[in-house]
């Protein structure tokens, strides 16, 4: 049940995650640079107005905030922070001191009503752009499917069901995440590059940072055997040697890891870490420090299962060569890029958007908050001049009257 229990926390945390994961893609995963500027994003009609306390016994569910035509409720905004509660707990761990983890739980928590509101954003600019993820949202299923070791998609939907999560619920939020990477893509990161020459200043600024002891970047692929019965063995063996061979025949070893891997490392492709002399067990670093890069181990038989490792990169001792740290500077210059690129595209979609936040709630990348009015919907041909739309979609202006 801990594995499935992994999957449910997902449906949380995915929503507030994606903008941030979404800002590490590389400019060339991007799909081409849209030619339009970024148009008004699209509207779906509004919410019904939810009853007040204590009429005719109906449930009700707070609005706290409202993005175009689309609304955020408390209880979106309550998992939002539970959530971030829960990853400032696992990225503390053992390494904080109970003043320390307040501190990092509450400033994740500031950012929670802005970053819900800048998915919003994302997510309507991406329907308005007529992208299409149902490929992408097929596939994450299923490589959730094979971690948590499940036959079909009828068991992963029962066993998401019984973590008390919505299916549908699950699936959207699954789409609006990678929906969102594709928009930051496209139309933020296909637009940051990065030239030999900042990298070579980079380089030639941070020396003493490229000093470093042997060491090897390791990716790995499991099949986990743990509780298998012995006539699941050569089953599970054939699983790693297919994977193994598949590598071999130059199909990536990071998109294979996602789909087949067992591992806690199949989301990140398998990476593994950076491991000096000493660190690793003395069988496994006998083997890995003799291989050079891209290299790949044979599969081998583990106490928890059947294990590939791939070396990504072997440092030898001392001043690191400039082709050995290219990549890992240009990742640091495209994240460093990429944080003010995307906070000024927001802040551009904002201005294209009616964004109104509850009194008593803090958007910190928004504007004074507005008391939300809930009114119909109005077709969106009568909407003529923003100031219109913003009479028609929130509620009439004092001067208008009654």
């Amino acid at each position: 049940m801990k594995k499935i229990a992994i999957i449910g926390a997902l449906c949380a945390a995915v929503q507030i995650a994606s903008v941030t994961l979404a800002a590490q893609e590389k400019p060339a995963d991007a799909p081409p640079p849209q030619t339009k500027p970024p148009a008004t994003v699209a509207r779906k009609p509004a919410a019904p107005v939810m009853p007040a306390p204590g009429t005719n016994g109906k449930t009700v569910e707070e609005i706290i905030a409202r993005v175009n035509n689309e609304i955020i409720s408390r209880s979106e905004y309550e998992k939002a922070k539970n959530s971030a509660e829960e990853d400032a707990k696992q990225e503390c761990a053992s390494k904080c001191t109970p003043d320390q983890l307040r501190a990092v739980i509450d400033e994740r928590q500031k950012n929670v009503l802005r970053d819900l509101i800048d998915q919003s954003l994302l997510v309507q600019r991406g329907k308005d752009m007529g992208i299409s993820v149902e490929p992408e949202v097929i596939k994450k299923l299923d490589q959730i499917r094979i971690q948590n070791n499940l036959g079909s998609m009828e068991d992963l939907e029962k066993a998401v069901s019984r973590q008390g999560v919505n299916w549908e619920d699950f699936k959207n939020n699954i789409r609006s995440g990678i929906l969102t990477q594709r928009v930051i893509s496209s139309e933020v990161g296909s637009h940051l590059n990065i030239s030999k020459d900042e990298v070579q200043k980079y380089y030639d600024a941070h020396q003493k940072e490229f000093i470093r002891p042997e060491q090897v970047a390791l990716r790995e692929i499991v099949v986990n055997t743990s509780g298998k019965k012995d006539s699941e063995l050569p089953d599970l063996k054939k699983k790693a040697e297919t994977a193994l061979q598949r590598v071999k025949d130059g199909e990536d070893f990071g998109e294979i890891a996602k789909r087949l891997s067992d591992g806690s490392t199949a989301k990140e492709g398998g990476f593994l870490g950076i491991y000096k002399r000493g660190e690793l067990a003395k069988e496994l670093e006998d083997i890995v420090f003799k291989m050079k890069r891209n290299e790949l181990t044979d599969v081998m038989d583990t106490k928890q299962g059947y294990l590939v490792l791939q070396v990504m990169e072997h440092y030898d001792e001392g001043q690191q060569p400039l082709t050995k740290v290219e990549n890992e500077i240009m990742d640091k210059l495209y994240s460093k890029k990429m944080e003010p690129a995307l906070r000024d595209y927001l802040k551009t979609l904002r201005e294209q958007s009616y964004v109104i936040v509850k009194p008593g709630f803090q958007d910190i990348a928004g504007g004074g908050n507005s008391e939300i009015q809930e009114v119909s919907a109005t077709p969106e041909a009568s909407k003529s001049k923003k100031g219109h739309k913003k009479f028609l979609l929130f509620g009439k202006r004092p001067s208008d009257g009654a």
